[in-house]
């Protein structure tokens, strides 16, 4: 298999084909001598890995020719650029028909077109018995159902299939079922059974450890004992008439607390307050002149005719007396001199004023909300999954034109345009108030700095805060940890959250998401029926396997559709036929089935051994 990349999701991909599945894999990097390029460099010289890496400026046809994309069974694309990774989707394609892409594209419009348009060309191929599917995946959406679920305790990640939301809800001991819950995925263990995200838990299923996807007897008997995870359908309710009038009233009441909360205080800075004083004593100066030396009539001419020399607008004096004709050519010169400082005092007002009311802080009763620290990528998909679950959001980001400013305004968050390091952003933000804390920044420095002064302000909140460097975010974990043994704080690096869905696509596997569960965590994968021994012939009941894999939907294969009749999720598309999420235990399987299935990694990799079997040895 063929890695290409330039940053840590490389490094973390050809970590997981190596030592989780066993491939052999040869990565593409710009450089050797990087942080990136030295740690698969290290892999390269382990006895026991096969990882070979090669150095290449750029993905062009001469180096993935020399990476052996000819013979390779999968290349994944995971440079930060779009355009790259398209352009060398192309040339792979040409290059080998039958690859396997894995591709990271950011832009989801754009993904789709390159995904169709790759698979139509790999229909073309007579191979028919082998996966050549294009999976086009995005770093930031396969990291944030953890990042959300992290901050959101008691609500696991979010999953989206055909519309449908649905998301992992905790209920506590002896809670009883509830009307929405769909299946039961883990009983958690009895010292973290309200954090279903804690790695502090027991690593293998016991008394009180975690029992991921248990049998119906044991998730009965326990759910008195020990807090269960379980999968929940997100239901939206229309709004009757008396809630839109509410929420008309709530928009009118926004509107007049947002007047009142308009920066006008910029219009008297000290620098503006010099300018217009030094203008107004000029002004009476040259009025002082005017009725002295050249008295008009009526007496307000005395102010106005200075007023329009200074500001070039009046009439030349040629029929007046010389003393008038001397104050307009002051009057011109003294224009000439002031006009400049004026307009520039002006515009940095206007332009101060712009930027301080382009945000709104919170109001002053908010309390228990969520505070996001940056609207790059990341924050931007997070914000969107927060929003959909009904979370109370404010918003810290210092960059005016960061991509996801005008969704926080579309959607009507509390937004602050300042750097949240500067003193008393976070407590306009309310951070003492607030319940969780995401910081999400591109800067590793800023992120630990922002964490540990709310630290300060607000020892008990639970903070999520995203590392690249995934050494460097265990290391930052359990420092806040023993430093806060009381709080909670959860330190995730996107790459290595995005890294197992990356692996898995290579796989042939279809991952629609992972969610965390104490130290363990689930795939949803869906998968066609036909050619599974586990699957094909058995009723939902009997495809069941204890701790490895659980049906939650069944829905009819999907065949090939039009483009505008599909949904296409995680590089998988979906038919409109629909899946039917509570399946009667004792249907049948049938070949022209789909299911989606929750399972472990284990589950996973026994339930696809059988349908695409591997050669002894490494693979590649």
């Amino acid at each position: 298999m063929v890695i290409c990349g330039d940053d840590g999701l490389a490094h973390r991909l050809a970590v997981e084909l190596d030592a989780v599945c066993g491939e052999a894999v040869t990565v593409v990097l710009p450089s050797g001598h990087d942080e990136h390029g030295a740690e698969i460099a290290a892999l390269h010289r382990d006895p026991d890995s096969s990882v070979e890496l090669l150095v290449a400026a750029r993905p062009d046809e001469r180096t993935l020719r020399a990476a052996g994309v000819e013979r390779a069974a999968a290349l994944a694309l995971t440079y930060g650029d779009d355009q790259v990774n398209m352009t060398a989707a192309l040339v792979a394609r040409a290059l080998n028909p039958t690859v396997r892409l894995v591709v990271r594209m950011y832009d989801r419009e754009r993904g789709r077109h390159l995904e169709r348009l790759l698979d139509r060309a790999a229909q073309l191929c007579d191979d028919a018995a082998r996966d050549m599917s294009t999976t086009v995946l995005s770093d930031a959406d396969t990291a944030v159902p953890e990042l959300v679920a992290a901050a959101a305790v008691g609500h696991g990640h979010t999953l989206q299939v055909e519309g449908k939301v649905f998301r992992g809800v905790v209920r506590p001991a002896g809670t009883p079922p509830q009307p929405t819950d769909l299946a039961t995925l883990a009983v958690l263990s009895g010292a973290h059974q309200d954090d279903p995200a804690s790695q502090d838990s027991a690593e293998t299923p016991g008394e009180d450890g975690t029992q991921l996807l248990p049998d119906t007897h044991t998730a009965y008997h326990r759910q008195f004992t020990h807090g269960r995870l379980l999968l929940e359908e997100i239901t939206h309710h229309h709004a009757t008439e008396p809630a839109v009038r509410a929420r008309r009233g709530r928009a009118r009441s926004w509107l007049r607390a947002r007047l009142a909360h308009l920066p006008w205080r910029v219009f008297l800075s000290h620098q503006l307050a010099a300018v217009y004083g030094t203008l107004a004593a000029i002004v009476v100066a040259l009025s002082t002149a005017t009725a002295l030396f050249a008295d008009e009539h009526p007496w307000w001419k005395n102010t106005y005719l200075p007023l329009l020399d200074i500001f070039t607008m009046g009439d030349p004096a040629t029929d007046e007396s010389v003393a008038r004709r001397v104050l307009q050519l002051i009057a011109g010169f003294v224009g000439l001199a002031i006009l400049p400082m004026v307009v520039a005092a002006t515009m940095n007002a206007t332009e101060a004023f712009r930027a301080a009311s382009a945000g709104h802080p919170p109001d002053d009763d908010v309390t228990g909300h969520i505070v996001l620290v940056g609207l790059g990528k990341v924050g931007t998909r997070v914000l969107v999954r927060l929003h959909t679950t009904g979370h109370q959001v404010v918003v810290i980001e210092r960059d005016p034109h960061a991509r996801g400013i005008a969704l926080a305004r579309e959607l009507g968050v509390p937004l602050i345009l300042e750097d949240a390091t500067a003193p008393g952003v976070l407590d306009r933000a309310r951070v003492g108030q607030c319940g969780s804390l995401l910081v999400l920044t591109r800067d590793d420095g800023q992120n630990l700095d922002i964490v540990m002064a709310v630290r300060e302000q607000n020892p008990a909140v639970r903070v999520v805060t995203r590392l690249y460097d995934d050494d460097f975010a265990a290391t930052v974990q359990r420092t806040l940890r023993a430093s806060y043994p009381d709080a909670l704080t959860r330190s995730r690096s996107v790459s290595a959250l995005a890294a197992p869905s990356f692996a898995a696509a290579m796989m042939g596997r279809h991952v629609l998401g992972v969610m965390p569960v104490e130290r363990g965590s689930l795939l949803f994968t869906c998968v066609d029926v036909a050619g599974h021994a586990e699957l094909e012939g058995r009723s939902v009941h009997e495809a069941f396997r204890e701790n490895e894999w659980r049906v939650l939907a069944v829905g009819a294969a999907a065949g090939p559709v039009p483009s505008s009749e599909s949904d296409t999720l995680a590089g998988l598309r979906l038919d409109r036929q629909g899946f039917d999420w509570r399946p009667v235990q004792g249907r049948v399987l049938r070949a022209g089935d789909r299911v989606v299935l929750a399972t472990t990694r284990r589950g996973l990799d026994i339930l696809m051994t059988g349908v695409q079997p591997h050669p002894t040895g490494r693979r590649g």
